[in-house]
């Protein structure tokens, strides 16, 4: 009973901290551990608390805003965390149900609840979901949201229910301008509906997520999907709804999910009951309706202690905070680093050693400091006035610091040559980071034509170098004499220039002294490059015609060569990929397109052409479905590479 009351008691905290003041104090892995364990222990002993916050749906209405109590409740979900309980909760369904059992799959949204309220066909009303029966009146603040519907064909009174969401392309742009940055797009949104002045919440373009319709009467609506269909009727903007009768299904497709594929925050995906007659016999618990769950997906974000902040410095001269963390698990790996940008954003974010950061990880890349955790306190970070690697003053350009010894400092040059053999460059097998620096420390070896000099005897100086590896790796070297014009642009490591700029630059000018000897306007004119990239292309020969005419005096000067030239299959189209081929990976698709003539998009747009799409294909084949595009499968896309 103490750990209960302790438990208890610290809950409520946190969320009148995150709800009611709109400054979280941990992140949500956090709250959901301690949440659990309560429930365990309520489960063990039968003994529940009178203010455990496992009774309340949410947390009580702030109480400078008017109180609006909502037609039906509004309930909040069962949860699952594996497959086994989901299986287990689809048994429970199909036994009550009699047999087969229709079920619709949705995101579960992470923002903020909202009932809107229409009468007469006109916007009334809005409210935050409150304890689940009254909400807050937060209708000036929902006015200023540009997707809402001022006026519906339903003439009936309606509570429409949907999340209030800030897009991550909203919260980048708003956290580019503001003095003080927002942690993240969640505590955006929650802080922006519960501010007093609709000003700032207009400055936060947030967006609302229809999924439910909480009371229409005369609706005559008998299925979720009959409900998603009335709210698009009526104008509200809703997502994806998934309909099918096999649990297996719905399974895989929550296993497909990339949540780093959408502008919105998820934190799992909600299984509903189709029919709303079979919802009425299931019924509802004291918080939740049966007839639903959510699948709750791992947590990205957490918080922990800033230990210390190291420079980096990159083949650029340009020096990179990087965090060193308390290590703390997130995502299934144990983190001990992150990245801050650079010192404005420390800065910005209120960042300090020996603060408690919250840090978000996605997309399996290093995670991202967001922010410091209010009051924690800390020792300041400060700017470094010298390089950490060669001691020489740094230059501030911008928002970031640089090293100018470009060829006097190791990591840079290091950084250069590694760039050089990299897989999207000259792709030089087998040259590794430590590779590199036994090259630099050992054979001198300052710049990546040197590379082609090398001799067996010179890489019998290093460790690891045996006659098998040694031979490998001078085969390697030969080999990328051979690599195409787009590769070797991008393996010059002109600043602002991918692989993608690299391929329409090599198109463009066919020969790497066409394009040394374009002016800043020429290049500028090509639509991918721009001011600032020709800018860049312009100073790089500038500075930089030596190391080239050096690869071309041993023979490397790719000329470009494209089926393009030729008429190739995907000549002239814009192809986007979704989801897995068994015959190809990605990079191996996109450059089977590139080398008949297609352009491989990262994302659909009105100008796509065509979408191929494997196995668990997202988003994007629903957008491209929205927009008429091609769509074709696997077996037609390998022939049309046999064309």
């Amino acid at each position: 009973m103490n750990r209960m009351r302790e438990l208890v008691d610290l809950l409520n905290e946190y969320a009148y901290r995150y709800y009611v003041l709109d400054d979280p104090e941990v992140s949500d892995k956090e709250y959901d551990a301690l949440y659990d364990e309560l429930v365990r222990l309520e489960r063990a002993t039968g003994n529940v608390l009178p203010d455990s916050p496992t009774k309340r749906v949410g947390g009580e209405p702030v109480k400078l805003f008017g109180q609006h109590k909502h037609i039906n409740r509004l309930y909040s979900l069962d949860k699952c965390n594996s497959f086994d309980e989901l299986r287990a909760w689809n048994e429970k369904i199909r036994k009550a149900a009699g047999g087969k059992v229709f079920y619709t799959l949705e995101y579960k949204l992470d923002g903020l609840t909202l009932c809107l309220t229409y009468e007469n066909g006109l916007f009334l009303s809005a409210a935050t979901r409150g304890n689940g029966e009254t909400g807050e009146d937060v209708t000036e603040q929902v006015r200023t949201i540009k997707s809402i519907p001022f006026r519906i064909p339903y003439m009936g009174k309606l509570e429409a229910q949907g999340e209030g969401i800030m897009r991550l392309s909203a919260l980048k742009e708003y956290n580019e301008r503001a003095a003080e940055p927002l942690k993240n797009a969640r505590n955006g949104v929650a802080g922006a509906i519960r501010n007093l002045d609709p000003k700032v919440t207009a400055s936060r373009n947030l967006d609302i997520i229809f999924y439910n319709v909480n009371f229409a009467p005369d609706a005559g609506l008998a299925s979720q999907t009959e409900c998603i269909a009335f709210l698009k009727k009526n104008r509200f903007k809703t997502d994806r709804l998934d309909r099918t009768d096999s649990i297996e299904e719905i399974i895989a497709r929550i296993e497909s999910v990339d949540r780093n594929a959408l502008d919105f925050l998820i934190d799992g995906m909600v299984i509903k009951v189709d029919d709303f007659s079979l919802r009425a016999q299931l019924g509802y618990t004291d918080k939740f309706p049966r007839w639903a769950i959510a699948y709750k997906f791992e947590a990205e974000e957490t918080t922990t202690v800033l230990r210390d902040v190291v420079w980096q410095v990159g083949r650029t001269g340009k020096l990179t905070p990087l965090g060193l963390l308390e290590p703390v698990e997130l995502c299934g790996a144990t983190i001990s680093k992150a990245t801050l940008n650079n010192y404005s954003d420390i800065q910005r974010k209120k960042v300090r050693k020996g603060s408690r950061v919250f840090i978000r990880r996605s997309n399996d890349v290093i995670p991202e400091i967001l922010g410091a955790v209010t009051g924690t306190g800390g020792d300041e970070i400060l700017r470094p006035e010298r390089c950490p690697a060669c001691g020489t003053p740094v230059e501030e350009i911008g928002a970031h610091l640089f090293c100018p010894n470009e060829n006097g400092c190791m990591p840079q040059i290091c950084g250069r040559i590694e760039h050089f053999a990299s897989k999207d460059c000259m792709d030089i097998e087998g040259i590794s980071e430590k590779t590199v620096r036994q090259l630099h420390d050992k054979l001198g070896i300052t710049s990546a034509d040197s590379l082609y000099s090398l001799r067996a005897e010179d890489l019998a100086e290093l460790e690891g170098f045996k006659d098998r590896k040694t031979e490998n790796f001078l085969k390697a070297v030969e080999k990328s004499r051979g690599a195409d014009l787009p590769h070797f642009i991008n393996a010059l490591g002109i600043p602002n220039i991918g692989k993608k700029t690299a391929r329409d630059l090599a198109e463009r000018f066919r020969n790497i002294d066409a394009l040394m000897a374009a002016d800043a306007q020429t290049l500028a004119a090509i639509p991918s490059v721009g001011e600032v990239i020709a800018g860049s292309v312009v100073n790089y020969f500038r500075e930089h015609r030596d190391f080239v005419e050096r690869l071309k005096a041993i023979g490397i000067s790719p000329v470009y060569e494209s089926a393009f030239d030729n008429g190739g299959t995907f000549s002239g189209l814009k192809v986007v990929l979704t989801g897995s081929l068994a015959a190809y990976t990605r990079s191996q698709a996109a450059a089977e397109i590139e080398k008949r003539g297609g352009t491989v998009q990262s994302s659909v747009t009105k100008e796509t052409d065509m979408v191929i799409a494997g196995e668990a294909a997202g988003s994007k084949l629903d957008k491209a479905s929205k927009l008429g595009i091609k769509i074709i499968g696997e077996n037609e896309f390998i022939d049309l590479l046999n064309t």
